[in-house]
């Protein structure tokens, strides 16, 4: 597997977040990550065709918002809280909050 490129944190871009996070599935999967429990791709988003879910994953890791770690075949996904609250503080919280319910 290729070497997948993250973003150092003080390179991140509120822009990138806010474009990662603006479509439904990213945004679903990063309201997925939020726990801070790292969780293997195939088990957060079901239903949507692999190749939609390789574009959105690389959309999330590219704009700073989650990590991939590969691990034989597969890849673990976990949100980069600590990153993101210290780029844009309460930035999350707002994004999570809005639409739950």
């Amino acid at each position: 597997m290729d070497e997948l490129h993250h973003p150092e944190a003080a390179d991140i871009r509120l822009v990138d977040v806010l474009a990662a996070l603006g479509h439904p599935v990213r945004l679903k999967v990063a309201r997925s990550l939020a726990s801070g429990e790292e969780r293997y791709c195939g088990e957060i988003v079901t239903g949507v065709p692999r190749s939609s879910m390789t574009h959105h994953w690389r959309a999330l890791r590219e704009s700073g918002v989650i990590r991939q770690r590969p691990d034989g075949r597969k890849l673990y996904l976990t949100l980069r809280r600590a990153d993101l609250d210290a780029r844009f503080p309460g930035l999350l919280d707002l994004v999570f909050a809005d639409g739950e319910g």
